[in-house]
């Protein structure tokens, strides 16, 4: 096998057309060897060839004999010393961790240890890996891309869809059964007319760069479904191709990205780069640790164990040069490569520890401000950890954020909670208490009400308690918010199962009504279940997997939700790009919104502090002063007037009052969710029905029309 010294640079396996360059870092190691396999079902390398260290500690060599397709591992040389923070042991083959694909994944043994199971971690493992451990694959970049032009959707248009690759797809029936739970299943016509149909502008994928697999899941029959246990940051998940090749499948995601970009569809992934599938020092020497684990992860005081601020055993080092390096690496080649719009990083608070706390200006953040690429797509972040950082709002201007304020008090309101009429009000104005302060706007704030993690919508009005007795463990969130409407679990109750139904319309229409981003969970639309299982990331089965087979009470919320979305994007007083100005104290000279008692009068802050109060009405003018659209020019929408109450009873709300040739139309009430438009007169006496919300919207009328209405009786 002929081998030249090669470059350092880039990293990984380069394939140029004639052969391939091989680069890899380790800072600490005393020898590096690239392993060549035959296939997948190698027991062993068939060649071994040592690597030159190069400037920067990177290994590298150029095999002028390699092709795309090749399998290929390493072997790296160094201290055994788990007390130092180093656990070099060549006896174990190591996935390359800038491989852009998956040839073979891994089977689960304990010769992937590298200490010997059963004893301490201390313990040196002779055992060899080949056979089992996760191999990469050359491949070649190249892709016919044409006129692939990103969205470039703005942020104020924004609806998120949050999917699963394998759950969105893998039970409907108008996606080919090949391509069912696929990349290209995902794009399939009948999802795209579906996710168009329903007004999303963004589809934010759960993980989808190579996940391991954990072994305690797979022994019990199980799998990680979601995929929060990264392994290959460069790589897609080999197990969401309908391809069979590691070359295709890269192809394959590429082909899913451009033909939803052809519909003006925007791609999201939700990407972990806080910690990696390898786990504590009782897990597995898959990559990172076999190759530098003191430089790629962030060791406690002691060296031996990990800083675990993800709960997952581990901690990535971002401090260290180039662990951050590829974090960016991995970024851009996502954003060039694959051509993605943006990222929500899970745990991002993790990423911002500088060195110990969280820091907005953290190297992460700095290199992301500064970056000609990553600077200029979407960037979101879940600001926690889980240890207890928590930095809503804290996070630099570039950045939005996943709102936890706003998706528990959301469901505290119309839960029926005492005392939260205030906090209700600010969350859906934007949330200008978290975000104003550095300068940032509404769009800042992600909304949601339901997430991958927790309750789907349905369960959220259905169970008071988790039921994740299928995980076969005790795990899932205890204080979720939820209230289950007077029986716990499916009923046949007529009226249980209606209160329920509106409670979905009140929770999507307040989503909709609100300054922000809103993101919808996939199947939240149609009224998916999970029953009861709030932490579903182990079932790899019909819990998670979206159910097509629509009920025709589930196609009649899915055209509610429908309508709820068309009035959002229609109109400009829902796409704030600044906050309102006045507090909310009902001062009469603000022309962008006005707080409304069932009287119609202005709210007063004795009205807001009332702890019973679960009603309240919001108008936004249309008029939207100092709102611009992108050529600069004034935005002017429809006026909105919302009523909400959330308490028991019905409210007897009085319309207020509009200039003498308008009046008001409703266009939804979620008590009465197939009515027609309705108009009526400033003044009617609105019957707010007990847990429901109504949406109006002031229409202009003819001047015969407004003789008509002048005699209408009052009621």
């Amino acid at each position: 096998m002929r081998i030249w010294p090669g470059r350092p640079y880039p990293m990984g396996a380069t394939w140029d057309g004639t052969g391939v360059n091989f680069a890899l870092y380790s800072r600490h190691a005393t020898a590096v060897d690239l392993c060549l396999f035959e296939d997948r079902t190698s027991t062993e390398e068939s060649v071994t060839v040592p690597l030159k260290r190069g400037t920067g500690f990177v290994w590298h060599g150029y095999l002028p004999d390699i092709r795309p397709g090749q399998l290929y591992g390493f072997r790296v040389d160094g201290p055994y010393d788990p007390v130092a923070g180093h656990r070099f042991n060549r006896n174990k083959v190591l996935l390359d961790p800038y491989a852009k694909a998956l040839g073979r994944d891994v089977t689960w043994d304990d010769s992937l240890f590298g200490y010997s199971v059963g004893e301490s971690d201390i313990s040196f493992d002779k055992r060899d890996s080949a056979a089992v451990a996760p191999l990469g694959a050359v491949i070649n970049d190249a892709f016919v891309w044409g006129d692939d032009e990103r969205p470039d959707v703005p942020w104020n248009k924004m609806l998120i869809y949050e999917a699963n690759v394998r759950g969105l797809t893998k039970l409907n029936p108008k996606v080919a059964t090949s391509r069912r739970g696929t990349y290209a299943g995902l794009c399939a016509p009948a999802v795209i007319r579906h996710l168009l149909k329903l007004g999303v502008t963004s589809v934010e994928l759960m993980p989808v760069h190579h996940f391991a697999k954990d072994q305690f899941l797979v022994e019990r029959g199980q799998t990680n479904f979601w995929g929060y246990s990264s392994l290959g940051f460069f790589a897609p998940e080999m197990t969401y191709s309908s391809a069979d090749s590691p070359q295709e499948t890269v192809r394959e995601f590429k082909r899913m990205v451009k033909t939803l970009h052809k519909h003006g569809l925007e791609v999201i992934l939700d990407v972990v780069y806080n910690h990696t599938g390898e786990g504590s020092e009782m897990g597995p020497t898959l990559s990172f640790r076999g190759i530098d684990n003191s430089s790629y992860y962030r060791l406690a005081g002691n060296h031996r164990y990990y800083d675990n601020f993800s709960g997952c055993g581990n901690s990535w080092n971002v401090n260290d040069p180039f662990a951050l390096q590829l974090i960016m690496d991995s970024l851009r080649y996502w954003v060039q490569e694959m051509h993605v719009d943006g990222f929500r990083f899970d745990l991002a608070s993790v990423l911002g520890r500088e060195p110990r706390d969280f820091d907005p200006g953290a190297a992460f953040f700095d290199a992301v401000q500064q970056d000609p690429v990553l600077s200029q797509v979407k960037m979101i972040a879940e600001p926690w950890d889980a240890v207890g950082s928590y930095d809503l709002g804290n996070f630099p201007g570039l950045w939005k954020e996943w709102n936890g304020q706003y998706r528990d008090t959301v469901r505290e309101f119309w839960r029926g909670d005492h005392g939260k009429l205030r906090d209700f009000a600010t969350r859906i104005c934007g949330s200008s208490d978290v975000f104003q302060h550095n300068g940032r706007s509404p769009l800042a704030s992600i909304n949601f009400v339901t997430s991958h993690d927790g309750f789907t919508l349905k369960d959220l009005v259905s169970y008071n308690q988790k039921h994740n007795e299928a995980n076969l463990e005790n795990s899932g969130d205890d204080h979720n918010r939820s209230w289950n409407s007077g029986f716990e679990g499916e009923t046949t109750n007529k009226d249980i199962n209606q209160l329920r139904e509106r409670q979905r319309r009140n929770f999507l229409t307040t989503l909709f009504c609100s300054q922000g981003v809103p993101m919808l969970l996939a199947g939240d639309e149609f009224g998916r279940t999970q029953d009861g299982n709030n932490n579903a990331y182990c079932q790899d089965n019909e819990i998670s997997w979206v159910d097509w087979n629509l009920q025709p009470e589930q196609k009649a919320f899915q055209k509610f939700v429908r309508r709820a979305i068309q009035i959002w994007n229609d109109n400009p007083v829902f796409h704030r790009q600044t906050f309102f100005k006045p507090s909310m104290h009902g001062e009469s000279e603000n022309l962008d919104i006005h707080w409304l008692t069932p009287a119609a009068e202005p709210m007063t802050s004795a009205d807001w502090e009332a702890g019973f109060a679960r009603c309240v009405g919001m108008l936004l003018d249309g008029r939207m002063v100092e709102e611009f659209d992108a050529s600069g020019e004034p935005l002017e929408g429809e006026t909105v007037l919302l009523l909400m109450n959330a308490s028991e009873d019905d409210i007897a709300f009085s319309l207020p009052p509009l200039d003498e040739d308008s009046y008001w139309q409703c266009e939804l009430d979620t008590y009465y969710p197939s009515r027609r438009p309705k108009s009526l007169p400033p003044g009617y006496i609105y019957s707010l029905k007990t847990r429901s919300m109504s949406l109006f919207v002031r229409r202009k009328e003819r001047r015969s029309t407004i003789r008509k209405r002048a005699g209408q009786k009052r009621k």
